[in-house]
């Protein structure tokens, strides 16, 4: 599909761009990904951009952008403002380049982050509560020094750059009915689309929002939803879209499709569990789309990016455990009986038989709710699933012990046994190579 705005990259642009980054980063795996499809019931690859140094896409266009910059430009140096990727992404290579590079954070970046762009050799400065309140000392200091701005988004080298995974996309998987691609200010979307269009016209390109953070959906529709929050997915998590990636999405991206943070969780773990791979929110996103509406992309051929791996680790173990207890892998409830010499002995030996393993145990009498001579006894344990579960409850349930479910939210319910969601997937939910499972 031509472009309709001279500025636009095109092929050739992509094609350069694609030139320059050879050798320069990882030309990383688009792999077959069977375990995701019996998942979701679409015929799903994975590129493995969390594979790059820096752990994600942003390298592409950061190099591109720089690589490009004359004499004088390199010598003043470049900077970037960002809390993340694309600040791990310009130092990284602004060191390889020998180009000065300043990297503008919030204050409130964490610690870890601050230190992994130092590390590169950048110049650190953390001015300002929010990303707007370091844009205005960015912009300070190019007037001051004269230093070029690596945009992480809104630039057509940049663009040009993250487009180039669109061409490995399709050199390896050149079948493709759509590739999913997360959006947050557009950069990676808008490549990804300009090169996959000019070599698959057909094919559809779907973008992916966090559902606070639905800035796109409200530029392409004229919509309002409001925009802020907390969000798993904080590399998306842009409240202004860039101007040059808008033109490029209005007329070659579909959706944007809003995803709740249960399905970025959802994705992050199933990263973990089925493809043995960290993905940050962000990098889950398209996943999250797949496993949000998988009716859209059922039996289809399905491109998905894992664009950035850069999860902390206790975010990443919480999540895992949160979906254990979404599937009922991980109960707590509550017993209530006479204190009696022997009870705790007689849960723990009944869960035993069961087949539970208990993982923890509060022992209280002060509870209002029980009575003086009674005992309430928490209990937190591992199952093999729901059908598991519910053998459990009604175990107890016979033994006179009045179980009841403290939900994920602490949240004291009689027990009732979770609906079993419907068979999900095609032909390929039921076939697996097992060489690769």
């Amino acid at each position: 599909m031509p472009n309709t705005l001279a500025h636009w990259p095109d092929l050739a642009a992509i094609e350069a761009a694609a030139d320059l980054l050879k050798g320069q980063i990882i030309r990383t795996p688009c792999l077959a990904a069977p375990r995701l499809s019996a998942l979701t019931g679409a015929d799903c690859v994975v590129k493995f951009e969390n594979m790059q140094v820096t752990g994600s896409f942003k390298e592409r266009g950061a190099y591109v952008k720089m690589s490009r910059l004359d004499g004088e430009a390199r010598k003043k140096g470049v900077i970037a403002m960002s809390a993340g990727n694309h600040a791990q992404a310009v130092a990284y290579h602004a060191q390889r380049l020998g180009i000065p590079a300043t990297i503008v954070m919030p204050e409130a970046t964490p610690q870890v982050k601050v230190e992994n762009t130092a590390r590169f050799g950048a110049e650190v400065i953390l001015k300002g509560e929010t990303l707007a309140e370091s844009q205005a000392e960015v912009e300070r200091l190019i007037a001051r020094r004269g230093l070029v701005l690596v945009h992480p988004y809104d630039d057509p080298d940049v663009v040009a750059g993250q487009g180039t995974i669109g061409l490995e996309m399709l050199a390896d998987f050149p079948d493709l009915d759509c590739i999913l691609v997360p959006m947050g200010g557009g950069g990676l979307i808008s490549g990804v689309a300009l090169a996959a269009k000019a070599l698959r016209p057909g094919i559809e390109i779907v973008g992916v929002e966090v559902a606070s953070y639905p800035s796109f959906h409200n530029a392409m529709t004229g919509s309002s939803l409001s925009i802020g929050g907390p969000t798993l997915a904080e590399g998306i998590a842009v409240k202004h879209v860039g101007k040059l990636t808008l033109e490029i999405a209005r007329s070659l991206v579909s959706g944007p499709i809003l995803v709740p943070e249960s399905a970025v969780e959802r994705a992050v773990d199933a990263f973990a569990n089925h493809q043995r791979s960290m993905a940050e929110g962000a990098g889950a996103a398209g996943l999250a789309a797949l496993l949000h509406e998988p009716q859209r992309f059922r039996a289809r051929k399905v491109g998905l990016i894992l664009c950035g791996g850069n999860i902390d680790a206790r975010i990443l173990a919480s999540i895992m455990v949160r979906e254990l207890e979404r599937k009922q892998r991980i109960i707590s409830f509550r017993l209530t009986s006479d204190d009696r010499p022997g009870f705790l002995g007689r849960v723990a030996t009944k869960l035993g038989e069961l087949g539970a393993n208990i993982l923890e145990v509060t022992h209280r009498r002060t509870f209002l709710s029980v009575p003086a001579r009674g005992v309430s006894l928490d209990v937190t344990v591992e199952t093999r699933g729901e059908p598991h579960a519910a053998e459990i409850f009604d175990a107890l349930a016979a033994e006179g012990l009045n179980p009841q479910r403290i939900d994920p939210n602490g949240v004291v319910m009689p027990w009732a046994p979770k609906p079993a969601e419907p068979q999900r997937g095609s032909r390929l939910t039921q076939k697996i190579d097992p060489t690769q499972a």
